[in-house]
């Protein structure tokens, strides 16, 4: 695989954490994690991809554990703490095709990534470029003719998601859309 196709496959996998940082000093690293079934995505024997050196490398997982509420886990070929700070940094991933079907009225985060946005009453807003935040404080950015825009993905405000449409409508409160314009 070229450098070019490897980026565009990379572009395409789900996120599903990131190395937060080392722990202890046998090569292990503590997860942020970006998915809601963290004992199925770090269990030992997982294989996840992460962007190094221009290229996607896959990782095994060889142990797991919960450490305050974050997966700790070790990774083959990762045997000393600096090879885990190393690692400090770099995203999970792994390809959408191995990600579980949801059920009715769920979706993943990255199936947001593209939707367009329209309020209640018609009017486009934008085009979501990313979902930032944790799970239980999510936003969206959302893509304009007047910068980027944050709109929380809270029930509130983002009444309708139809990712197999592409579309969002959300309901925003008076001046949100101004206030979290980012230039």
């Amino acid at each position: 695989m070229n450098p070019a196709e490897a980026r565009a496959a990379w572009d395409e996998y789900a996120l599903v954490g990131r190395i937060a940082r080392a722990h202890g000093n046998r090569g292990q690293v503590i997860v942020n994690p970006d998915t809601d079934f963290v004992e199925e995505r770090f269990r030992v024997g997982s294989i996840l991809r992460t962007w190094r050196d221009g290229r996607i490398e896959e990782l095994r997982v060889t142990a797991y554990r919960l450490h305050l509420g974050r997966p700790v886990i070790a990774l083959e070929g990762v045997e000393t703490m600096d090879d885990a700070e190393a690692m400090a940094g770099l995203e999970l991933r792994i390809p959408a095709g191995e990600l579980a079907p949801l059920p009715e009225g769920t979706f993943y985060r990255h199936d947001l990534v593209g939707c367009r946005v329209e309020t209640t009453g018609g009017q486009a807003v934008g085009e979501v470029a990313a979902v930032e935040g944790d799970m239980g404080a999510s936003r969206l950015v959302l893509r304009t003719a007047r910068g980027e825009v944050l709109i929380p993905l809270a029930v509130e405000i983002c009444v309708r998601i139809e990712p197999a449409a592409r579309r969002i409508v959300i309901n925003p409160p008076e001046g949100l859309l101004d206030v979290n314009r980012r230039p």
